[in-house]
Formats: structure tokens, sequence, C-alpha cells
């Protein structure tokens, strides 16, 4: 599996991904947001970084977005890792280790003491995964709309 940060000319096989991502936690998707993550990946100003895992023959598989934030209390700079998926066609095949293996080498480089994430309850199969590759922190996540 060949892992490596997403470049433009991955936009067709990135936005079928991040479509079906979409699609998986049942949110709305369309050109608008997807021209808008796309600007980020590429904005230098922002901390902003997406990976991508593509098969020898360079079909995209999955993808990973994540970015640098403070810790206060820690008076530090971690990373957070917003987005990973893979296709479900592909799942199972290493994609999402070697996405890892990328991120944990990219926080290293950036003098990321960890990184964090969070994912849905129920999402079985990724929490089987993400346990053999780190631990939970006990915290509940709130969102708070703001109207």
């Amino acid at each position: 599996m060949l892992v490596e940060k997403l470049n433009s000319d991955d936009y067709v096989q990135w936005q079928e991904l991040y479509k079906g991502y979409a699609d998986f936690y049942q949110m709305p998707m369309n050109d608008e947001i997807l021209h808008q993550v796309w600007e980020w990946i590429f904005d230098e100003e922002m901390e902003f970084y997406a990976l991508s895992a593509k098969t020898e023959d360079g079909e995209m598989v999955g993808f990973m977005h994540y970015r640098q934030m403070p810790s206060p209390l820690r008076g530090i700079l971690v990373g957070f890792l917003d987005d990973l998926y893979v296709s479900p066609d592909n799942r199972g095949g290493g994609a999402v280790q070697s996405l890892f293996k990328a991120l944990n080498e990219d926080a290293k480089k950036n003098d990321w003491q960890y990184v964090r994430w969070i994912t849905a309850t129920d999402n079985s199969r990724a929490r089987a995964v993400y346990d053999k590759i780190s631990g939970t922190i006990d915290f509940v996540t709130y969102q708070m709309p703001v109207r």
C-alpha cells in the first residue's frame, strides 16, 4: 500500500471516497463542501493535511485528514485526526495501518506528543482497529449548535 500526501491530480478519486465517507456518517455532501475541503488541504496558511492510500496501480482506496491544534493545558501543539475512510471493498487490506504509520511519522516531524481523534460509538469495525493502535481517554464529546 502506497501512502502519500494528496496532490492536485487526486481530486476525482478523493471526492468519490469523501462522498462515501459522508454517506457512512449520514452527512449531506455537495460540491461547495468538497471544494472548500479541497482548498483547505492545499492552503499553505492552514495546518490541515491529507494523506491518500493507493494500490500499486494508483487507485486511491482511502484517505486521512488531520490538523495541528493547541493543547492549552500542556502548552504544546498536538495532532487531531478529523477524517479517515477506506472504501468498503478495500477494508482489511492494510490501508488503515499504512495511513496511521504515515500519520505517526508526520506527528514526529511536527513534534506532536500525541494525535487525538473521535469516532462514532457504533463504529465497531473502526474501533476494533483503533483499539490496537491506541488507547482511549475518559472524556465525553459535546457539540453545541451556535444559534
